[in-house]
């Protein structure tokens, strides 16, 4: 089960590591557009992440991971006034995860936790996050492309490559290997 958290742990690093990449190609008037007035641009969407997080990890192993400090709300509700304090709130969020899962060993996986008094075994509760950061990075790394155009850069594979980038892999040694290693 080490295994499964350092797993854990890198994709949540994946996860994180397409965000920053988007972040790096837009401006911040970008990354607050809207398509309309009930759509939520990159800032309401990273919003939404930072109050998850912060309230999902925070005393992770001992409290509801639903915390009555948080305002769900709110979070649909662009307040960042400069890209400086978005990432700052950013950097924070991903600080608590990654605080309250490095510690983790397997005798934690089994152990029951709460999210709006719901248990989950540990492993349960990494796989729900897992499942609901990748949703929305995947969401925000849309809208990056959408609004970059031809001049984004791709995070992945670039069309067209397939066929070099496999040759690449193949070339290589059959070991094992996080597929984000190399990156």
């Amino acid at each position: 089960m080490d295994s499964y958290l350092n797993s854990a742990l890198k994709q949540f690093e994946y996860y994180k590591s397409l965000v920053d990449n988007t972040f790096k190609q837009l401006t911040f008037d970008e990354i607050k557009w809207q398509s309309s007035n009930d759509a939520n641009s990159i800032a309401i969407i990273v919003k939404h992440m930072v109050g998850n997080m912060l309230s999902r990890w925070t005393n992770f192993l001992t409290e509801d991971g639903e915390k009555p400090w948080r305002n769900r709300d709110d979070e649909f509700i662009d307040t960042f006034t400069s890209f400086e304090a978005l990432i700052a709130a950013w950097e924070s969020a991903w600080t608590c995860l990654f605080s309250a899962i490095k510690p983790l060993n397997t005798n934690d996986l089994e152990q029951i936790i709460y999210i709006r008094n719901g248990g989950h075994t540990v492993t349960e509760a990494i796989n729900r996050q897992l499942a609901h950061y990748s949703y929305h990075v995947g969401q925000i790394v849309f809208l990056g492309k959408l609004l970059k155009g031809d001049d984004w850069q791709s995070l992945s594979i670039p069309k067209g490559n397939s066929k070099a980038y496999n040759a690449s892999k193949f070339s290589q040694d059959k070991e094992k290997r996080h597929f984000t290693d190399d990156l």
